[in-house]
């Protein structure tokens, strides 16, 4: 690697960053549960991270933008324009964005380097179309994003070396945090995904519910205004409703031995069944199943919960090797099971690499762009 590079995931409820020398060397910050004592809130983890990082100076930065819009480039240099556009999305992720601009503004304080926006969604942008429409009038100018496609991104780089040619089979991959959602790869390339048109859809999250009947949609529309509804459909829904209110973090509830904890724990994992199946209709099978992302990674419990009634479908647990954390979870004989652990910086790293050192003052370069993947 030629350049050093700060890579930075910012999520709803963590930041990470890991710093890419150009030696090959790696550090890596993971500042978790913002919002529950401390960090406070996203600026508190952004400042602890620049003390972390001391007296080094990265070469450039990379950001993760979960969304992304109608663009279809992986990554875009981050220009003035650019961050114009991005402000003129923020409704379409209100829970993320705005986080992730404080980011590059607090960076450019600091640091007088190129930064680039990495987006989500553009791992999606080629949906076919079943898997992209909605079924609303076109002109309405909506459509299903899906999202998490940096980790989508990642885990499909690690299949090759993992299953050999089965990773061009139909993979079904359960990125499960505090968001989560499902994305159904063929031929390493994403074909469907759970979460639609926002990041509040899909399956149950940590205090975001999934996709709802419209009708409740409308009531609530009548029930509260513009901001509390928002504010019910980011934070107040979700694992935190569905245990009364108990807690939004699985480890919290899988501790508990409440029941109101329990049910919120078993909605949550057939949830998760509920859109392998649907994959596995759609797609007319399923050769494999990866679990990444904060739960998927560190909870065998909620691994065994999800798998234990898909024996039908070929996916066995080894209960040894699960509880062990193993890359290969799957007992002998088994469709593979693998669990893969989310690492988004790696590819914002490799998509800062290739663009331009420095874009022109005031334009975005005409090289400053990578297609999605």
């Amino acid at each position: 690697m030629s350049r050093t590079i700060l890579a930075l995931n910012s999520g709803s409820s963590s930041l990470k960053a890991s710093l890419f020398r150009a030696d090959g060397t790696r550090s890596t910050w993971h500042y978790e549960h913002i919002g529950n004592g401390f960090p406070h809130d996203h600026a508190e983890a952004f400042d602890a991270l620049l003390k972390d990082l001391g007296r080094e100076t990265p070469d450039a930065i990379g950001h993760r933008f979960v969304h992304g819009g109608d663009v279809g480039e992986a990554a875009r240099l981050l220009d003035d324009a650019e961050i114009e556009r991005l402000r003129g999305i923020v409704p379409l992720a209100p829970l993320h964005l705005p986080g992730n601009l404080f980011g590059v503004e607090l960076c450019r304080s600091r640091f007088d380097v190129p930064q680039v926006a990495c987006f989500d969604t553009a791992f999606h942008h080629d949906l076919p179309a079943p898997a992209r429409r909605l079924p609303i009038p076109d002109e309405l100018g909506m459509r299903r994003y899906g999202f998490h496609g940096l980790n989508y991104a990642y885990v499909a780089s690690r299949l090759p070396s993992l299953l050999g040619e089965a990773a061009h089979g139909r993979v079904a991959v359960a990125h499960l945090g505090a968001g989560a959602s499902l994305c159904l790869l063929h031929d390493l390339k994403s074909v469907d995904t759970t979460m639609g048109y926002s990041p509040a859809g899909g399956i149950p999250m940590g205090t975001r519910s999934g996709d709802l009947d419209p009708g409740v949609m409308l009531e609530l529309s009548r029930r509260y205004d513009h901001a509390a509804l928002s504010d019910l459909v980011y934070h107040r829904m979700g694992l935190l409703a569905l245990s009364g209110g108990e807690s939004s973090e699985m480890r919290t509830l899988l501790a508990s031995r409440s029941e109101a904890a329990d049910f919120a724990v078993e909605y949550f994992c057939a949830g998760v069944r509920a859109a392998i199946g649907a994959f596995t209709a759609k797609a007319g099978g399923i050769d494999a199943l990866v679990f990444s992302g904060g739960i998927g990674e560190h909870a065998p419990e909620i691994r065994s919960r999800i798998c234990g009634p898909l024996g039908f479908l070929g996916f066995v647990l080894d209960p040894d090797a699960n509880l062990a954390n193993r890359t290969r979870i799957d007992a002998s004989g088994a469709q593979p099971v693998l669990r893969i652990a989310a690492d988004e910086e790696t590819v914002i790293r490799d998509l800062v690499e290739v663009l331009p050192a420095r874009p022109s003052p005031g334009r975005r370069s005409s090289h400053g762009a990578i297609r999605g993947r």
